[in-house]
């Protein structure tokens, strides 16, 4: 028997009093960590002394003499928690919190009942010696694993592992649940009377991997999945108060789509990393690529550029690497190796970076609309601003107290032994002047053009019979037209001659010297023709005061006042651009702007070291998310966090075969993901029937937390799911793709995806809130809770009663008889045949509410109902089925995955 085994199984056997009061594995092993790990772990020894391990507490190879087992209260270690003298309390004053009595009573039970731990508990003499440090290799397989648990990988570690812990494997879930419970995991929306019925009439072997073909190549898979990976990579659209942007980007649901896109066409998992971290240096003309950049992007902060880089190393750590770097930044990680000049090193890696937005097609000038929470206005993307840009170490983690005699150069943690080299990225002129753009000139002298036929339109319309005005918009128009050609030609010329990519040259042959001349001239005649306009119009609005009716001379008075010192500013500056309009000098505005055209390529670099093969964390991390969401549970149960507290995995040895393959084959998730859906451990029941009572009770008895996936974990439906499920349930989901983010508020009447609907700080759909909903700042793993708001929100919701109805009605046109409307009412909402004992109720109350609501005398209304879109049917049969529907969408079994 493995050493793993022996060690999880000397706890989960442990003598029962013991575990009822005490456990070394989840009492007493995490407390030494948390107070005592910093000082007296593999990092650091103080006094020669360890106590990261039971056999090290102990004393077992050297006796430290902590431990009394005949007076625990008199052990020199509780003397020394317990103690109020502060130059002998452990932790020391500095270095963590106090024990509380509840915690040195927890030591002192441990102690009396000699200190139990595994006894092959693993001890590294080197922070290297960690085993997610160590590069994942493919594990050898047994070659004695019985049928049908012998085609798939999965199932052989699985079954060898269930086989050396005497665990027995239990059946494969009913066939309806099972069905259910893949196409929920898959897309998301549960499968529809069709597909349940092509499934039960298809006996083929080959149907169940047909139909994981199915769902994979739907579009919704990507949505589903989509929305695990942005609860990783932390998405949040913009959030500030009001329509002041303080966080995140505007229009940063191009990030989204282009999650939600590869994903469905399977892009590696390496290059999405390439994308997000440093797109804009790998394909830096790519406007689909450059929305991968958005991971970067949604750090922003607009307060305090610290906050938005110490985001940015916290996340990036967390979530490619499962390292917790941000714990270095005030002083070298207590828990890792890491040290605080290895934090402001990675730190350094972003510091050039910022944010911008990029021009689109068909979109106006972002720059020039104001317009604040205008639906498509540019991409947001990422680009580095200054490579010159220095890095400071911060003393104690004080941003006010840098340490600027020694600047930091950019690199990764040493404990990751991948090369890590930077080389700069030489930028395209198109990159570096993104205005260059073709449909940008084209949409200025479009615009140009259109404007100029309007006022021409205006001139010919006017009544007057000499509009001095109409006719002077006209010279406005007919200037700004020439001025924007001009500057264009000029730009281009200039662009040519010091950097050719990407640029065409200008259709004459005018030198570009005397091109900017001619920009500059026309700019220039284009100001004196809006000076001359604005003077034209100020003296109509003089007149217009001076003939006023207002009664109030004062006020009159001071109108006039107002408008002639409007005039007089007005003239004035008629006057400077007419002195201007003799000089020739070729000083123009440029028609966009430019950014450097060199990037530092370090986030390159990072994100090559982030996929090597050889990079130990990134592939397991991955591997150990994606089984996260199928099972319930992680293999590695800190998700965000493979570092020396992170003991080694029951499933290593699945966690590393996964890792490798993922790797090995292109890093395709969709790969894993077959994988994984093929098994049959997925396909295992999650409650006993009463063939499978006596293996059920045989197994809950040795590990009755399901730590070997012997079943499936019951788990909850995710927010998302809950809402999207009452509109598809429907009918009524609206399957449209991408787009703008959609008002929350919107949440009860737009029948869209949820992953489409604004998701940021205090701008959440409370629905999807109140059923645990990702939280934007930091979500690697989801909590459940089961609160009684949850059944007051499908209970009470607009959405869910609308829905309720119009699933009632739709179901109401295929059911002649109650029987039948049961039975199709379990098929649409829980993809399964009511039991008998269900269908009994459920006919009973058709009958019992039908009679009541045939009464109308007898009903009153419903103080305080909620606001619904889909009036409740006249016809009382009808009604009541409309009941038993809504009763249905609060049932367990829809919110539940089995």
């Amino acid at each position: 028997m493995s050493r793993t085994i022996l060690a999880v199984l000397a706890i989960v056997l442990v003598d029962s009093n013991l575990r009822a009061d005490v456990d070394y594995e989840s009492d007493i092993k995490p407390l030494f960590q948390e107070k005592c790990g910093a000082c007296h772990g593999v990092l650091k020894q103080e006094g020669g002394l360890r106590l990261d391990a039971g056999s090290l507490i102990r004393g077992d190879e050297s006796p430290n003499g902590l431990l009394d087992f005949d007076q625990p209260a008199d052990s020199e270690l509780i003397r020394r928690v317990a103690t109020s003298d502060p130059d002998e309390r452990m932790p020391p004053e500095g270095e963590g919190t106090p024990l509380s009595d509840q915690q040195i009573e927890l030591l002192k039970q441990w102690i009396q009942l000699g200190a139990p731990s595994p006894p092959d508990e693993e001890i590294i003499e080197s922070p290297s010696e960690h085993w997610a440090y160590q590069t994942p290799t493919r594990p050898e397989l047994a070659t004695d694993i019985p049928e049908p648990w012998s085609s798939n990988p999965i199932d052989v570690l699985m079954f060898d592992l269930w086989r050396q812990s005497q665990l027995d494997p239990v059946p494969p879930a009913d066939p309806s649940l099972a069905l259910r419970r893949l196409h929920l995991d898959v897309t998301g929306l549960s499968p529809s009377r069709k597909d349940q019925a092509e499934f039960a009439a298809d006996p083929s072997s080959d149907a169940w991997r047909q139909r994981i073909d199915r769902l994979l190549d739907d579009p919704a898979y990507g949505e589903k999945w989509g929305r695990h990976w942005m609860d990783v990579w932390r998405y949040s659209d913009w959030d500030g108060y009001k329509n002041e942007l303080r966080g995140s980007q505007r229009h940063i649901w191009h990030w989204r789509d282009w999650i939600i896109e590869s994903l469905n066409e399977d892009k590696g998992y390496d290059q999405m990393i390439h994308e997000m971290l440093a797109g804009d240096e790998i394909a830096p003309e790519d406007l689909d690529t450059l929305r991968a950049t958005g991971f970067l992007v949604r750090n922003f902060h607009k307060s305090n550029r610290d906050i938005w880089l110490d985001a940015t190393v916290e996340h990036t750590a967390k979530a490619f690497l499962g390292m917790t770097i941000a714990c270095a930044r005030c002083h070298d990680h207590k828990y890792d190796p890491i040290s605080q000049q290895e934090y402001y090193a990675f730190r350094a890696i972003f510091q050039p970076h910022r944010v911008r937005t990029e021009r689109l097609p068909g979109q106006p000038d972002t720059a020039k609309l104001g317009q604040p929470d205008t639906a498509k206005l540019g991409l947001p993307r990422a680009y580095d601003a200054d490579l010159n840009a220095p890095t400071f170490l911060y003393v104690q983690g004080n941003e006010k107290n840098p340490d600027k005699d020694h600047p930091i150069d950019p690199s990764v943690p040493e404990i990751v032994e991948v090369p890590f080299a930077i080389q700069p990225v030489e930028l395209s002129n198109l990159a570096a002047n993104p205005f260059l753009r073709d449909y940008i000139e084209s949409e200025e002298v479009s615009a140009a053009e259109r404007k100029l036929a309007s006022a021409q339109k205006s001139h010919r319309e006017s009544q007057a019979k000499d509009d001095a005005i109409a006719r002077q918009q006209v010279a406005v128009a007919e200037a700004n037209l020439k001025s924007v050609r001009q500057r264009w030609a000029a730009t281009k010329a200039k662009l040519v001659g010091s950097n050719p990519n990407n640029v065409e040259p200008a259709t004459d042959q005018t030198a570009p010297a005397d091109l900017a001349i001619q920009a500059a001239k026309s700019e220039r005649t284009l100001r004196f023709q809006q000076a001359l306009l604005d003077v034209l119009k100020q003296r109509v609005a003089v007149t217009t005061a001076k003939e006023s009716k207002e009664t109030d001379e004062s006020k009159k008075k001071a109108a006039l006042d107002a408008a002639n010192k409007k005039l007089m500013d007005l003239e004035n500056k008629l006057v400077e651009a007419s002195v201007k309009l003799v000089t020739n000098d070729d000083a123009f505005t440029p028609v966009g702007k430019s950014y450097p055209s060199t990037s530092s390529g370090r986030r390159t670099a990072l994100a090559h070291w982030t996929t090597a093969p050889e990079n130990p964390l990134t592939a397991r991390v991955a591997v150990n998310h994606i089984w996260t969401r199928y099972f319930g549970q992680p293999l590695v149960p800190s998700v965000d966090d493979f570092g020396l507290r992170a003991a080694q995995p029951i499933h290593h040895n699945l966690l590393d075969w996964l890792a490798v393959e993922l790797i090995e084959n292109d890093w395709s998730m969709k790969h894993i993901h077959r994988l994984i859906l093929q098994s049959r451990t997925y396909q295992l029941a999650s409650s006993a029937t009463v063939e499978s009572e006596g293996t059920f009770a045989k197994n809950v008895e040795m590990d009755p937390d399901n730590l070997f996936f012997w079943r499936a974990n019951v788990r909850r439906l995710e927010a998302e799911l809950v809402r999207d499920n009452l509109l598809a349930i429907a009918g009524t989901l609206d399957q449209s793709m991408g787009g703008p983010d959609i008002d929350f508020n919107q949440g009860e009447t737009t029948p869209r995806r949820s992953v489409y609907f604004r998701h940021a700080y205090e701008k959440q759909m409370p629905m999807l809130v109140v059923f645990d909903a990702a939280n934007p700042t930091d979500c690697y793993r989801r909590s459940e809770s089961i609160v009684p708001q949850q059944a007051l929100a499908l209970a009470n919701s607009p959405l869910a009663i609308d829905q309720s109805r119009t699933t009632a009605a739709r179901l109401n046109a295929e059911a002649s008889d109650d029987p039948t409307f049961v039975t199709e009412a379990y098929a649409a909402i829980f993809a399964r045949e009511p039991s008998d004992s269900e269908r009994s109720a459920c006919e009973s109350f058709l009958i019992h509410q039908a009679t009541l609501l045939a009464d109308s005398e007898k009903l009153s209304p419903s103080l305080g109902a909620a606001k619904t879109t889909v009036p409740p049917a006249t016809d009382a049969n009808l009604r009541a089925r409309e009941n038993l529907v809504h009763v249905l969408f609060n049932h367990n079994d829809f919110v539940t995955v089995r």
